[in-house]
């Protein structure tokens, strides 16, 4: 009920608030512009010029004032509103009403939050308790907040504006003035009302202006008025005219604020286009709301959305027109719901999909190899079993395993078939050297030599100059043969024997052996007749002859093999064996050979 004159002037009367037909403010007395930070701000709801009479407040224990309903007066920013209480409380009676509405004590952070108190005080005197409260037994001027924590729990600020004060001890709290100056105040006492601070994630604007449509707000922690520029989360807004009241709700589409009420459908569209998100109509005198192409009405009746937003396409959604189509990703058809998508079988659609084993997945397809096989750039290979082959240089798949191969100028060593050797197939090769070292090797069975262009080279040894064999030799690059004359064959590499009868006609060995067999004749010889004394005689004497002949040609080629050599000696080992590594000496037996 609106406040009688007696009360509204009797010294102890609480002020009336915004919204009341009689009061002052409601018929323009002391209202002031608010300042706006942002197009935010609203001007204050009410103040009331007249300080409470102190002799309200003493005497003979007057009966305590009932809690404040409502703020004396309030402003709203996006995410923050602030309100103020006259009320008598200490700073724990104060705290404790500013958060049964929802909110804290004020925090007073930077000059935005200065202005605010600046319009809520409207140059009324007295001091207002502020979020701040002394945790340590003193303060410390030296800091910013003198030592003192914000109801919130920290000391976050840009801002303070602190009265002259010194060092101060016991259980203190901070008041604002009506000069703005932060004074430190014990706790316990009362101060003469309070600041309260509501933080909220965002606000809805106020409604648009429309002629002859007063309207009156309500914020949730009970300011009331018509001068707000922003509201928070469940304010309300009445419209006596239209008989209408809209709440500040989350908008079900998009999760924003807007202004709407439970029953579905525009409201007349002179206030705030009905509420509808697309246009408004009143055909035949009964507001509605249509939206654009491609946009349905939401189930509120005004807000408008895609007709995908309450399609159940388990993939996608295409909108066209009004309506929509499911559609579904590649691998996948849709169903007979026309809404969820099932899996194709890729492999049983397209013939020879895959080279060889194909694999149906969820959405889509793989390739797989037989066995034997892995997959290669997207092809089917046989396994290489190079990769665990132990070859020294390189390897070449072959049907059912391996094979080892060397680089040029490198052959498979036979006794190792998986590591190489040098190998020159004539008789003069360049020499392997190592850059680093300066050091150069040959092939088994080369000497090195500095070529004419004063590289270093390979030279073969000529193995028949130094008769390694008995009989007839051959040489070739790296190494050498030896062959028997006919009626002979090798005893080991370098040695002939006679074959003996027994064992048979043609074993020899060496490509000397005769061209032709011996013919078999035809009749029976004539028998041997005894020979006369002097043909006896006749071959006694020449077969010492031949042996001599032989004993001096023995002789002969001895001294010819050991003679001294003009150049240097070379160790060897006779006629029975090959020296593959040649190497200077000092003197010693006769060589068999030198390389020239």
């Amino acid at each position: 009920m609106p406040p009688t004159a007696s009360s509204r002037h009797h010294p102890c009367a609480v002020p009336p608030f915004l919204g009341d037909p009689a009061s002052p403010l409601e018929k323009g007395k002391g209202r002031e512009e608010a300042k706006g930070r942002a197009g935010t701000a609203t001007r204050p709801i009410a103040s009331d010029p007249d300080p409470p009479d102190p002799g309200c407040l003493e005497g003979a224990k007057p009966e305590r004032e009932p809690e404040p309903a409502a703020p004396s007066g309030a402003q709203c920013l996006e995410h923050d509103c602030f309100g103020i209480f006259w009320a008598p409380r200490s700073f724990a009676e104060a705290s404790a009403a500013c958060e049964r509405g929802g909110g804290h004590l004020m925090t007073v952070r930077s000059t935005v939050a200065e202005d605010a108190i600046a319009l809520l005080l409207q140059n009324r005197g007295g001091r207002l308790w502020l979020g701040l409260r002394l945790p340590l037994s003193c303060t410390d001027p030296a800091q910013r907040l003198r030592g003192f924590q914000w109801v919130t729990g920290d000391r976050r600020t840009d801002y303070s504006n602190w009265a002259p004060s010194g060092r101060r001890c016991g259980e203190l709290c901070v008041t604002v003035s009506r000069e703005l100056r932060w004074e430190e105040r014990r706790c316990e006492a009362p101060a003469d009302g309070f600041l309260c601070e509501y933080n909220y994630a965002g606000s809805c604007p106020r409604l648009p202006a429309a002629e002859g449509l007063p309207v009156t707000y309500a914020t949730p922690f009970g300011a009331r008025g018509g001068d707000f520029l922003a509201l928070p989360p469940r304010s309300s807004a009445v419209i006596p005219a239209l008989g209408l009241e809209l709440r500040c709700d989350e908008d079900g589409e998009g999760g924003g604020l807007r202004w709407g009420r439970a029953a579905p459908g525009a409201w007349p569209c002179r206030l705030a286009n009905g509420g509808c998100e697309g246009a408004c109509g009143e055909e035949g005198g009964r507001p509605a709301c249509s939206c654009p192409d491609g946009k349905v009405l939401a189930p509120d009746g005004r807000g408008c959305g895609s007709p995908c937003a309450r399609a159940l396409c388990q993939h996608h959604c295409v909108v066209t027109g009004t309506t929509f189509v499911c559609m579904c990703d590649s691998g996948y058809r849709l169903a007979a719901d026309g809404s969820s998508c099932e899996d194709d079988d890729d492999c049983a659609v397209v013939p020879r999909l895959c080279e060889q084993v194909c694999v149906n997945t969820e959405g889509g397809f793989e390739c797989h190899c037989h066995q034997g096989y892995e997959m290669l750039q997207g092809r089917c290979r046989p396994v290489s079993r190079c990769y665990e082959a132990p070859c020294e240089q390189r390897c070449e798949d072959v049907p059912g395993g391996y094979r080892c191969s060397c680089y040029p100028g490198y052959a498979v060593n036979p006794q190792a078939p998986t590591r190489c050797q040098l190998y020159c197939n004539r008789s003069q090769c360049p020499a392997e050297c190592d850059p680093h070292t300066l050091s150069c090797e040959c092939p088994d069975g080369f000497l090195l030599d500095s070529g004419a262009d004063g590289r270093w080279v390979c030279v073969d040894i000529d193995e028949c100059d130094m008769n390694y064999c008995q009989h007839n030799c051959t040489n070739h690059p790296g190494g050498y043969e030896c062959h028997c004359h006919a009626g002979y064959r090798l005893l080991d590499k370098n040695h002939c024997v006679k074959i003996l009868e027994e064992d048979g006609e043609g074993a020899y060995s060496g490509d000397f052996g005769p061209s032709t067999q011996v013919p078999i004749p035809s009749q029976t010889p004539p028998k041997a007749e005894h020979l006369h004394p002097g043909v006896l005689v006749g071959i006694a004497v020449g077969a010492l002859s031949a042996a001599l002949s032989l004993l001096a040609l023995g002789y002969h080629l001895a001294k010819k093999r050991c003679r001294t050599p003009a150049t240097m000696d070379y160790k060897c080992g006779g006629p029975h064996e090959k020296e593959m590594g040649l190497q200077p000496v000092a003197s010693g037996c006769a060589a068999s050979g030198q390389k020239l």
